[in-house]
């Protein structure tokens, strides 16, 4: 019975070899889930098969290979089963057992170089984009496993009927200049605007993603312990965000919308997993003539980032703890300083005539909230639990996470005037989520008991000598970040996505962000505005409205406010719905 398993296993794997060559030869990208896709036309499937390939041919191939798989493999079970036993002394056993335990944990892992013990990534599919080149990554493809992970994610993409129903409303929000229903069109063009930063050379433009940071643990959003005077005093000589929202919680899913500008509503696992999504149009590229870089402290396959990183933004130079000279201090890689100092080295290499867009994101606010013995004098804080709970931190240590990481951006500043280019550089410095604290008292009471807390993030726009500072009142999402910073430097740019500039009048009025307020199968959606949250199921049943500055937020003021109501239950569907479809449509 066991060798009639080894000999289907080897019947199936050499006919998926076989068909993956046939696949790459006929599209030109490997085996992936949407060969099914051809089982709803068998027929005509089965009949182009037959009159363009040799199949009986083939199929004897296929089974001369097999069989000869198939006896050596049972030859080697005589040889290896016939061979007379022999004793083996103590020492033997251990290191025999020892070698056996290294190297199947190496070939589990795929790798024997750049390892990071305390968070061992295997390979996955997206290492084979680690050129960029598709032609490259399709050598590095195991055809089984890569249809398995494609299979794996579900099909299921989104409602048609639904992004057509409200096609007329989203189009109008992204301000379409060419609406067309039928073909379901929200592209549109924005050219170089009056408003561009006037400067003698095109500005830099750096994200810092600053991980797990919340609003309710920034001082200038009213944390009463001020753990954050750095951030602090930047949001008086910037862009101050006072309603900043990512649309759905989670690094990856951050990562994904920041670049791509289409929110993830995937509702099993991340778009970053999705090999068939991970090639996106993003803005990124409109920033014609900079250095694109991308740099992060740990491994950039966590989650399956590097693929987008990669596959999305031409000619991106992807930095990650292989890459980096600093000591490991926990899973995440080197510390955020050591990351801001190896960061600011390359920055200083680069071309003085040429500007760079670049995009580093930090992980020391998280599990395990190291604190690095090479910190450069940050200190400890001696505040106790009882404090720090009331302020809103879990614990003593996540509330020095968090002043860490405010320690290290002010050293981030001073690295960047030392190097010369602050002063023509556009900081945007934004959360990729909160910590889902429960207790935020001094926050407004709709943060914590609709659950807001988890999607409200800290947004800062840092350049006083190019923009000056400015307080934004309007609710903002993580998706008009790309689109702002290229009408701010000059960049004309075609979007079919979610973002849209900030600059530019809101066609529906009071700007509206979507959001996704409980993820999973089901989850609970919402449009979020300054001053209401408009929140129903996926499907769009039991639609509530709710007043932000409420003392009692979880009143139903729908019937008190109709026309609002009305407003942000069709504007909340349909950029939700539009928002799955863009997933797919906005794949290059």
């Amino acid at each position: 019975m066991a060798r009639g398993y080894l000999i289907v296993a080897l019947a199936v794997l050499t006919m998926i070899h076989i068909v993956d060559f046939g696949h790459y030869a006929y599209l030109g990208v490997r085996l992936n889930a949407s060969v099914m896709r051809y089982l709803e036309d068998a027929q005509i499937s089965r009949d182009m098969l037959w009159q363009t390939y040799p199949v009986l041919w083939i199929t004897a191939g296929w089974l001369l290979t097999v069989a000869a798989l198939g006896g050596a493999l049972l030859r080697l079970e005589r040889v290896t089963l016939d061979r007379q036993a022999r004793p083996l002394n103590r020492w033997s056993v251990v290191w025999g057992s020892a070698l056996v335990v290294c190297a199947t944990f190496l070939g589990l892992l795929g790798r024997v170089e750049n390892l990071n013990l305390e968070n061992p990534v295997p390979l996955r599919w997206s290492d084979a984009f680690f050129s960029g080149n598709s032609q490259v990554a399709a050598l590095g493809l195991n055809p089984a496993l890569f249809l398995y992970d494609t299979l794996k994610v579900s099909q299921s993409h989104f409602d048609e009927a639904q992004v057509r129903e409200h096609y007329e409303s989203v189009a109008r929000y992204l301000g379409v200049q060419q609406p067309d229903a039928q073909a379901l069109n929200f592209k549109r063009h924005q050219p170089v605007q009056p408003y561009r930063v006037r400067s003698e050379r095109p500005p830099n433009v750096m994200f810092v993603m600053l991980e797990s940071l919340g609003t309710s643990a920034v001082g200038a959003y009213g944390n009463p312990l001020n753990p954050t005077p750095n951030l602090d005093h930047l949001a008086t000589q910037s862009w101050f965000f006072k309603h900043f929202y990512v649309p759905v919680t989670g690094t990856a899913k951050t990562v994904w919308a920041s670049i791509t500008g289409v929110p993830d509503v995937t509702r099993q696992e991340t778009a970053t997993r999705h090999p068939l999504l991970t090639r996106q149009n993003t803005i990124i590229n409109d920033f014609k003539g900079y250095e694109k870089l991308y740099m992060i402290g740990g491994n950039s396959g966590w989650a399956n980032m590097n693929a987008l990183i990669r596959r999305s933004i031409d000619d991106v130079r992807l930095y990650d703890e292989r890459d980096w000279k600093s000591p490991q201090v926990d899973v995440w890689g080197i510390s955020d300083l050591d990351l801001f100092k190896e960061s600011d080295r390359i920055l200083r290499a680069l071309p003085a005539d040429k500007p760079f867009f670049a995009y580093v994101q930090t992980a020391g606010n998280h599990r395990p909230f190291t604190i690095p013995k090479d910190n450069d004098g940050f200190q400890v804080s001696d505040k106790t639990l009882e404090q720090v709970q009331a302020a809103g931190s879990r614990s003593v240590e996540q509330y020095n996470a968090v002043r860490l990481l405010d320690f290290n951006i002010g050293r981030l500043m001073e690295l960047a005037k030392a190097g010369g280019y602050y002063e023509n550089t556009i900081f945007v410095l934004f959360g990729d989520h909160n910590t889902r604290i429960s207790q935020i008292p001094h926050m407004a009471p709709a943060f914590e008991q609709l659950g807001l807390e988890s999607n409200n993030v800290p947004l800062l726009i840092h350049a006083p000598g190019l923009l000056g500072t400015r307080v934004v009142d309007d609710a903002v999402g993580l998706a008009d970040l790309l689109p702002t910073l290229a009408g701010m430097t000059g960049m004309p740019f075609t979007s079919g996505t979610m973002g849209r500039d900030i600059q530019q009048p809101a066609p529906e009025g009071e700007r509206v962000v979507p959001l996704v307020l409980r993820e999973g199968t089901f989850p609970l959606i919402g449009g979020v505005t300054r001053n209401y949250l408009l929140q129903m199921e996926h499907d769009g049943s039991s639609p509530t409205l709710h007043d932000l500055s409420s003392p009692t937020p979880l009143d139903n003021v729908a019937e008190q406010n109709p026309q609002e109501f009305e407003r942000l239950r069709d504007l909340t569907r349909g950029l939700h719905e539009t928002s799955r479809m863009m997933l797919y449509q906005n794949v290059r």
